[in-house]
C-alpha cells in the first residue's frame, strides 16, 4: 500500500496566507499607523504638560466632574473615567468585531493557522504576570494586584513603530501581530472582568441582556438605523456600567453581536463583506483617532519629578516588575511559546522567515500602553502612589521595547524588503492591486 506523502507534509509556520487577508489586514494597519502617530502625540503632550509649572491645570482637568445620577444612575464621572470607561469601550467594540472578523471569515477560521497566535498571546501574558508577581510579591500589601499590567500589547502603538523604522514586514508576521494582539486585547478583557470586578449587581448585569439581545436582534436583521442601534449599544454600556463589570466589556460583547458575513453566504475571506466589516469602517477611525488618543492623553500624564524621581520611581518594585515584564517577559512568552509549538508539531519556519523575526515581533509585542494603563487604573486606583510608579513602569518599558525592537527589525530590513518585492511581484501577477506599502516608501 502506497502512503500518502501529504500524510507526512510538514506543517509551515508564517505561511503566507490568502491575497485578500493580506489586503484586509493591510488596509487595518494603515489606519492604525494613523491612530498610532496620534496616541504618541496625545500621550506626549500629557506627559509634558504633566511636568510644568502648570501641571495642576493637567489634573483639574483630568479630573473635572461630569455628568450626573440621572434614575439613580452613577454617570456622574471625571473626565478621565469617561475616558476609560466609555472611549474605550468603542476601542473594544472595534476589538470585538476584528476578533469575530477573523475566525469567521479570516485565514484563522482554519484552526491549524489559528492555534499559533493563541498560544502565542497566552504565553505573552503568562510570563510577564510571573516576572511581576516574583518582583512584587516581597512589597505585601497588594502589590501583585497589578499582575496582568504588563500583559497587555498596544496594536496602535506597535504599529507607528513600524511606520517610523519603515520596515518592509513580511504579510505573514503582520498578520500574527494584529492577530495576537486582537486575541491578547479580548484576554485582557476577560481579565479584567474576572479579575478586577470586586462588587457585581446582578440585577443591573442581567437588565444588560435585554438592550443587548435588541442590539443583535436588529443587526442580525441587517438593521443599519443608527437612531436605533446606539441607543441600544448606550444602554447596554450604562447597564453594565452600572453592574461593577467594567463597561468596556459591554462593547466586546456588542462586536460579537455583529454578523460578520452577508446573508445566505458561507464563510471564507472572498465571501465578501457584512454588516461587521461595515461598521469596522466607519468606526475604527473614531476609535483609533479619537477614543484612544484622548484616553492615553488623561492616561499618561504622571509627574515624573525629574532625574531623581525618575530613578527612584524604576527602583520601586511595582515599577520594575512593569518594565521588566513588557522588556523581557512578553518577548519570552510569545517567543518561547512559538519555538515550543514548531517543536511539538515538527513544523518549519516559512523559507522566507528567520527565528530573529520571530524575535523582533515578540519584542513588538512587548509594547504595552492603553489597555496596560487602563488595568493599573483598576489594580491601585487612578491618582494614587502606585498608580504614578505604573505609569512609569509602561511608559519605560514600551520605550524601551519599541527601541529594541525597532533596532532588530531595521537590521532585517534589506531581506524583507527582497520578501516584499517578491510578494508584490506575486500580486501584480495575480491581478491583484499592490497592499503592502503600509507606513513605507
Amino acid at each position: 500500500m502506497t502512503a500518502n506523502p501529504l500524510r507526512f507534509a510538514r506543517r509551515t509556520l508564517f505561511a503566507r496566507g490568502s491575497w485578500s487577508e493580506a489586503s484586509r489586514v493591510s488596509a487595518i494597519l494603515r489606519k492604525e499607523t494613523v491612530g498610532g502617530a496620534v496616541l504618541l502625540v496625545a500621550a506626549a503632550v500629557a506627559l509634558v504638560w504633566a511636568n510644568t509649572p502648570w501641571s495642576a491645570s493637567y489634573y483639574a482637568l483630568r479630573d473635572l466632574q461630569v455628568g450626573g445620577e440621572p434614575l439613580g444612575l452613577h454617570l456622574n464621572l471625571a473626565l478621565g473615567a469617561w475616558a476609560a470607561d466609555g472611549l474605550l469601550a468603542v476601542f473594544f467594540f472595534v476589538v470585538g468585531l476584528e476578533l469575530k472578523r477573523e475566525f469567521v471569515a479570516g485565514d484563522l477560521r482554519d484552526a491549524t493557522r489559528a492555534v499559533l497566535p493563541i498560544a502565542a498571546a497566552v504565553g505573552g501574558m503568562v510570563a510577564p504576570a510571573l516576572i511581576f508577581v516574583a518582583v512584587t510579591a516581597p512589597l505585601g500589601d497588594g502589590a501583585t494586584r497589578g499582575w496582568a499590567i504588563p500583559t497587555a500589547t498596544d496594536i496602535a502603538f506597535a504599529v507607528a513603530v513600524l511606520a517610523v523604522i519603515s520596515t518592509h514586514l513580511p504579510s505573514a508576521l503582520r498578520i500574527f501581530l494584529l492577530t495576537l494582539a486582537v486575541v491578547d486585547d479580548l484576554l485582557a478583557v476577560a481579565v479584567i472582568a474576572v479579575f478586577y470586578t470586586e462588587d457585581i449587581d446582578v440585577v443591573a448585569l442581567s437588565a444588560t441582556l435585554i438592550p443587548l439581545s435588541l442590539f443583535a436582534v436588529c443587526v442580525q436583521r441587517r438593521i443599519r438605523s443608527w437612531w436605533l442601534l446606539v441607543p441600544l449599544a448606550v444602554a447596554t454600556w450604562i447597564l453594565m456600567h452600572e453592574s461593577g463589570v467594567h463597561a468596556t466589556v459591554a462593547g466586546v460583547l456588542l462586536g460579537f453581536a455583529v454578523p460578520v458575513m452577508r446573508s445566505g453566504q458561507a464563510g471564507g475571506p472572498e465571501a465578501g463583506p457584512g454588516l461587521a466589516e461595515h461598521f469596522e469602517h466607519r468606526i475604527r477611525p473614531l476609535s483609533a483617532g479619537v477614543a484612544v488618543p484622548v484616553f492615553a492623553f488623561f492616561a499618561a500624564g504622571v509627574s515624573i519629578g525629574g532625574y531623581r524621581g525618575f530613578t527612584q520611581a524604576l527602583a520601586d518594585p511595582i515599577t520594575l516588575g512593569i518594565v521588566l515584564g513588557l522588556l523581557v517577559g512578553k518577548p519570552v512568552g510569545i517567543f518561547l511559546t512559538t519555538r515550543v509549538l514548531a517543536s511539538v508539531t515538527r513544523a518549519d519556519l516559512d523559507s522566507a522567515i528567520r527565528w530573529v523575526d520571530v524575535l523582533g515581533i515578540a519584542m513588538l509585542a512587548g509594547i504595552g500602553f492603553t489597555v496596560s494603563l487602563l488595568i493599573g487604573d483598576l489594580a491601585y486606583g487612578a491618582g494614587s502612589d502606585r498608580d504614578e510608579f505604573v505609569k512609569i513602569g509602561v511608559l519605560t518599558g514600551s520605550v524601551c521595547a519599541a527601541a529594541l525592537a525597532a533596532v532588530l527589525l531595521r537590521l532585517r530590513n534589506r531581506q524583507y524588503r527582497a520578501i516584499w518585492l517578491q510578494e508584490t511581484a506575486d500580486s501584480d501577477h495575480d491581478g491583484v492591486p499592490d497592499i503592502y506599502q503600509v507606513g513605507h516608501d
